[in-house]
Parts: structure tokens; sequence; C-alpha cells
């Protein structure tokens, strides 16, 4: 049965990574978490907890973010996917993996499904979008999203939430700040602002239909950032794809993680 998370470092591709595995008992298929912008890996720790304990689950910061030092070079989500294929090879995963992309690493996610196809058994799209190409959110959302002062300002994050994330953050939007763990944020803002240009001009609608994994696409009904008729054209366009809308926010996986993961165990098993 699984144990404690181990952290470690691996260097790939040039990337150097932090890097946390919670180990399972080798019944079920790993898991590999992509996570949204800005965000270290402790912020899934709740919807981790959530999961079957028997499957091993896989997590990382990106350069620059958490524990990641920042990045020589910058690099885009084509670049990117074949650092994340490495990183798995590195784990010794040289089968498919689960994949499940929360928010900006619902991108992320959905490059490397196409990109490298072989590695993705199934596949999960949590919060997230097709990128530059989507209907977009208010642009008083997108202006408060240029910046990481969410992520490092505790009173900041309770003062936007309701506004940014929706969902129960706007009955109690003090929980965003304990959600992002405001006060644990390791790295440097560059990192954020790496993960912006990675995703800037990027989109994925003409790699939708090139999507084999089974998929799950997971949407909120009231997430402000991805509006609801962005995810519902997602499953659409992915070939057999299967929508779960929830009512809920962008950052339910987290918040409301007792209730969601259950739902990503059972597509996955």
């Amino acid at each position: 049965m699984s144990g404690g998370p181990e952290l470690r470092t691996f260097t790939v591709g040039g990337r150097t990574l932090r890097v946390s595995v919670r180990p399972g008992d080798g019944t079920l298929t790993p898991l590999l978490l992509l996570n949204g912008i800005g965000a270290s890996l402790e912020v899934l720790q709740p919807f981790v907890d959530a999961l079957d304990p028997r499957r091993e689950v896989i997590r990382f910061d990106v350069p620059g973010v958490g524990g990641s030092p920042k990045p020589v070079l910058p690099y885009t989500m084509m670049t990117f996917a074949p650092v994340v294929a490495g990183l798995l090879s590195q784990l010794g995963h040289r089968e498919a993996v689960d994949v499940l992309g929360f928010s900006w690493g619902g991108g992320l996610a959905q490059q490397f499904a196409v990109q490298h196809r072989r590695r993705c058994r199934r596949l999960v799209l949590a919060a997230t979008g097709t990128g530059s190409l989507m209907v977009p959110a208010h642009p008083r959302v997108l202006s408060k999203m240029l910046t990481p002062r969410r992520h490092r300002d505790p009173d900041y994050a309770r003062d936007i939430a309701g506004e940014i994330y929706g969902g129960t953050m706007r009955q109690h939007p003090e929980r965003a700040a304990e959600a992002l763990h405001a006060q644990s944020r390791l790295g440097p803002r560059r990192g954020y602002y790496y993960q912006l240009a990675a995703g800037a001009g990027w989109t994925s609608l003409p790699l939708l239909r090139m999507i084999q994994q089974p998929t799950l696409v997971l949407a909120g009904d009231d997430d402000p950032i991805i509006p609801e008729v962005n995810p519902r054209l997602m499953a659409r366009l992915i070939p057999g794809a299967e929508l779960h809308l929830y009512r809920g926010g962008h950052l339910a996986l987290v918040t409301e993680a007792p209730e969601l993961a259950p739902v990503v165990d059972r597509f996955l098993s």
C-alpha cells in the first residue's frame, strides 16, 4: 500500500524540476498531475489525498515555480512536453500513464497527449480551455491573471477570490488564500511570467480531433476564468470525450476534492 510522498530533484532536457511521487501498490495506472499557473505541487495536495491510495501520483513544479529553479531559457507547450516525457522515463515509467491537467496544466496535458500519445493512457482536463483561441474570461478577470500577486498576498487573494474563481469562493473567499498556499510560495515571480509566455499564442483547437485517448472534461458551471462554453466545445471536438459539469468554480478540484476525486478515480478505473 502507498506511503508518504517522496520529494526528489531531476534534470531533464536542461530543466531542473522538483518532483513529488506518492507511491502506489502497483495495481492501478500511475497518474501524472500537471498543475495550474504559478502553483507549486503542494496546491494539489487535497486532491491527491482524496484519490484512491492505491494509485501512484506524480507531481512536479515547473521551472521557476515552487521548488524548481528558474529556467535559463524560455519554453513553450511544444518544447516542454518532451521534458514531461523525459521525466516519466527517468522515473522508470516506460508504459503509458494517466494524465490530469488542471487549468494551465490542462493546456500542457492536451499538447502532451497528442505529441506523446503512446505515453498517455487516459486524459482528464480539469478547469481548462483551448488557450489563446477560446471564449475569453471577462477583462476584469483577465487583468488579475496577468500577475502572480494572488499567490503571494493572502489579503489580495481573499479580495479577488470570488470574482476570479467563482463557486464557493464567492461565499468563502478566505479559502482561496489557503488553497493557493500563499504563505509558502517559494519560486521567483519570473516563473509565473515564463508560464504566461509558454501559453501566449498557443491553442489546442487544431489538436482536439487528434486526441485519441479516452478523455474526461471536468468543468465548473461558475468558473469565471474558463467560461462554460469552452469545456462544452472541447468535449464535443475531442472524439468520444465525456463531459462532467459540476456545480462550482475554478478551484473546486482543490477546495472540493472529496467530491471530485471519486469522479476522476471512476473514470481512470
